[in-house]
């Protein structure tokens, strides 16, 4: 059988061995946190103490950490248990978990690299306060956000900020906001554990009613996700390498004219987007994947089907001769990935666009 290469880790990255560990030290718990007994007040020490790693690792309070079951719920819990601002601002290049999770979200736009317009989101501001949600590092060109000058803006015309980090959790520092969303599975964690970081618990209220959570969530704790997403923040990443290999890739391939979204702007050290002209999205990843390596189209997660990126399109990506916006792939790495993972990669996409006769670029 031929070797697998993935390169697919923003999509989700394998569980690390300290989580594995610490998840399978919890399923063989019996108790469930709530209860008083023993094996309750043992399973409660395990809860918490995983709490109080995700708030170490945040540089927030324990009691500042909300665990869901991902980044969507959390994004979700932020958007519609906010105190406050009746608006919801976002950025057109955020999530679909963002984009898709309220009908009155107004749109703000950015610019051909992927930023936020700063302009026209205190513009926006100057129409009343409002809850503002803007990715630190965009999932499909990684792309990162100007935050400081986004919570700036938005606390002084009263707002509160919401900022998924899902992305650059572990990366980068995590930003100051009122609301920031995190995912287990983007950190060595395992699926289905996630959390929000309310900076002010009295600037939400619950969604979904319930005991557990003091009162923001219901339903029994997912213990062992909680306990390998407590045990992965604690394990930290060299992405400096990372980046080093990234930037060795794309050079080789814009050496061969390929098209890289967002490359002008500051980005997470992991993620690229690579367009190949004429050739949908679609069919590149299936191509590569009988190739042996795994990659996605920047769109996949949100469906499971390949489309244009609506990233794409907010970039103008489609515009002037520019690769289109259905036309690009995602490759994420992580500190797991080779110099000889990077190149069979490189070796295979340049094979790929020869075969097809394609050539790349604006």
């Amino acid at each position: 059988m031929k070797s697998r290469i993935y390169l697919d880790h923003a999509a989700t990255t394998p569980v690390g061995m300290a989580a594995r560990a610490a998840m399978v030290a919890a399923l063989d718990m019996i108790g469930n946190p709530a209860s008083v007994h023993t094996g309750g007040r043992a399973a409660n020490a395990v809860l918490e103490g995983a709490r109080d790693a995700v708030a170490r690792f945040a540089g927030a309070a324990p009691e500042q950490i909300i665990f869901t079951s991902g980044g969507t719920e959390a994004l979700g819990l932020a958007l519609h248990g906010v105190r406050g601002p009746a608006r919801v601002l976002a950025s057109a290049t955020e999530h679909s978990a963002v984009l898709g999770a309220r009908d009155d979200i107004e749109l703000l736009p950015v610019d051909a690299s992927g930023t936020i317009d700063l302009a026209a989101l205190e513009a926006a501001l100057a129409g009343g306060p409002a809850l503002v949600a803007v990715q630190a590092g965009n999932n499909e060109t990684g792309v990162l956000q100007p935050l400081a000058e986004v919570a700036a803006l938005v606390h002084r015309h009263g707002g509160l900020l919401l900022a998924d980090c899902v992305q650059s959790a572990g990366k980068l520092a995590l930003p100051a906001a009122d609301f920031i969303a995190l995912s287990a599975h983007k950190l060595g964690g395992p699926p289905g554990v996630g959390a929000l970081i309310v900076r002010d618990p009295d600037t939400l209220q619950a969604v979904q009613r319930g005991g557990q959570e003091r009162g923001f969530r219901g339903g029994t704790p997912n213990l062992p996700g909680i306990a390998g997403f407590g045990a992965a923040v604690g394990e930290q990443q060299d992405w400096a390498e990372v980046a080093a290999r990234r930037a060795a890739m794309e050079a080789a391939l814009v050496a061969a004219g390929a098209v890289i979204h967002g490359q002008a702007a500051p980005r997470l050290p992991h993620i690229s987007s690579i367009g190949l002209a004429g050739v949908p999205a679609a069919t590149q990843v299936m191509l590569l994947d009988l190739d042996g390596i795994m990659v996605s189209a920047g769109a996949a997660c949100s469906s499971g089907k390949v489309k244009a990126s609506h990233v794409l399109g907010a970039m103008g990506v489609g515009k002037k001769g520019a690769a289109a916006a259905g036309e690009a792939i995602r490759v994420s790495l992580s500190p797991a990935t080779s110099a000889a993972d990077i190149a069979a990669f490189t070796a295979a996409w340049l094979a790929m666009a020869a075969r097809l006769g394609r050539k790349t670029g604006a």
